[in-house]
């Protein structure tokens, strides 16, 4: 009649990620976006697995589109310069290792492409760190300064 609990869990979470996704800076953007890829490609592992295939499809799929749809398309390539470019480049090579990964049920080739994501992750929140942290001169906090030229407007 009112609906599972689960459809209530489900409803809460998603209130949660719409509110963090509204109050969060674009550095935060990003590692939201890490973050998603990786649990999608943890997912996807545990899918491959348990061979359902049609869940280890959507995992994947997910994945593909946050590379391609999140993380690519925030890169700034005019401003971000060699790094952007090749960040643009690394991502379409994790999104092409993801297809052939679901073709041919490679877990090595997900576990390949989640390490890349949580290197670049850690890297990322080692940036945003930096900028929260005070210069050492005594001034604002780099974050106030100015955004990343990597990111486009996000």
């Amino acid at each position: 009649m009112f609906g599972s609990p689960q459809r209530g869990v489900n409803a809460y979470a998603k209130v949660g990620l719409e509110t963090g996704i509204a109050a969060a800076s674009p550095h935060k953007l990003i590692m939201m976006l890490y973050d998603g890829a990786i649990v999608a490609l943890i997912n996807a592992t545990n899918q491959m697995k348990a061979g359902n295939v049609e869940a280890k499809g959507k995992a994947i799929s997910h994945a593909i589109q946050i590379i391609d749809n999140g993380l690519r398309a925030s890169l700034d390539k005019d401003v971000g310069g060699e790094i952007a470019k090749n960040l643009d480049a690394l991502y379409e090579y994790m999104s092409a290792r993801l297809l052939t990964a679901n073709l041919q049920n490679q877990v090595d080739i997900l576990d390949e492409v989640r390490n890349l994501l949580t290197d670049l992750r850690d890297t990322w929140k080692q940036i945003g760190d930096n900028a929260n942290a005070p210069a050492a001169s005594g001034g604002a906090p780099l974050a106030n300064q100015k955004q990343s030229p990597l990111l486009a407007s996000v």
